[in-house]
């Protein structure tokens, strides 16, 4: 009898110990549990922890409520502005009620997927290009509000949008790129050009300087050699400027102009008391012409004589006149001379 109960006490026991590892479930903190009951919902979901149901009657469905990132594959649709473009993103959402997430749709996570394929190639077809490269936050969350509407009816909330790339075909991405360089070359052009403008006016400034001083353009000048030279060059070519003949002509001119008016000067007070040599005496001219040569042959006027040259006296006067003017040959300078060369007679 004894033993009759302690066989039936064990059976007991284990039947207990089977149902209650078939009733036991736990439930993790990040998890919700569903419970359906001969395919019924039951109405309470069970909490993180240690939880019990019926076997076999009970069906318990655990639901993540972390936030699921779903990369949506690349869209490949037309802009607004006729431009074919590929565009791929990704969506952040997470399970706020776990009942709906289970009954309201078949699988949340393939709805929630299609769904931000089906915004994605809407929101392609509404934008211009440059909204999609440039004006993204815009663009996310529009597509945000997109697919938070129909996921609220599944117990899903999407946490966040983001487009992650814009592919452009080859022939527009080169066309872009001559557009930025045509516009880097525009603004290039004006800065060239403004700073041309301050340089002239800069320039103007300085020659309306250089013209009151006429020796800064010599020193300006210098300056160019001194620049010129520092390059170590065979050949030098140095432009000279027409200014620069005018200020050396009219300094020369200048010079000259003193130099005269200094000699006038000098040259007023002179009395008859100087120191220079007195002049020479007069050269008396020969009686004859023979003199002159008397070592050639033949007499004077004879045929195959020597004739010599009859000489430039110039006023000549007979000496044996009874004048106040005894200087013979052409008439000497008033001036006083300080020497007077003659050439010795033979």
């Amino acid at each position: 009898m004894l033993e009759e109960l302690l066989t039936a006490a064990a059976g007991v026991a284990t039947a207990a110990a089977v149902y209650a590892g078939a009733a036991a479930r736990v439930v993790k903190q990040y998890e919700r549990g569903v419970v359906f009951r001969f395919g019924r919902l039951l109405p309470e979901v069970r909490r993180p922890g240690f939880t019990m149901i019926v076997p076999v009657i009970d069906r318990l469905h655990k639901v993540n409520l972390q936030i699921v990132t779903l990369p949506v594959p690349a869209q490949e649709g037309i802009t607004r502005d006729n431009v074919t473009v590929r565009v791929d993103a990704v969506v952040y959402f997470k399970v706020v009620d776990a009942a709906d997430a289970l009954v309201r749709v078949e699988d949340y996570r393939f709805a929630v997927s299609q769904m931000a394929q089906t915004s994605l190639r809407s929101i392609i077809g509404k934008s211009d290009l440059d909204d999609l490269l440039s004006n993204r936050e815009k663009l996310n969350q529009g597509l945000e509000l997109m697919l938070d509407s129909p996921a609220m009816g599944w117990g899903v909330a999407i946490d966040r949008v983001e487009i992650k790339d814009v592919s452009l075909p080859e022939t527009m991405k080169r066309s872009m790129a001559r557009q930025a360089e045509a516009d880097r070359e525009r603004r290039a052009r004006v800065i060239n050009a403004d700073a041309e403008l301050q340089a002239s006016k800069k320039l103007a400034e300085a020659a309306a300087v250089m013209s009151e001083q006429p020796a800064a353009l010599q020193l300006r000048l210098l300056q160019t050699v001194v620049a010129v030279a520092a390059e170590k060059n065979s050949t030098l070519v140095l432009p000279f400027p027409v200014e620069l003949l005018r200020f050396l002509e009219r300094a020369a001119q200048a010079q000259g102009g003193g130099e005269r008016s200094q000699a006038a000067g000098a040259s007023a007070p002179a009395t008859p008391a100087t120191t220079s040599a007195p002049p020479a005496p007069p050269v008396a001219l020969p009686e004859t012409f023979t003199d002159l040569s008397p070592d050639l042959p033949g007499e004077p006027g004879a045929p195959g004589a020597y004739e010599p040259p009859l000489p430039d006296l110039g006023d000549y006067e007979d000496p044996e006149d009874e004048t106040d003017d005894t200087v013979i040959g052409p008439p000497v300078d008033p001036a006083p001379r300080s020497s007077l060369s003659t050439r010795d007679e033979p």
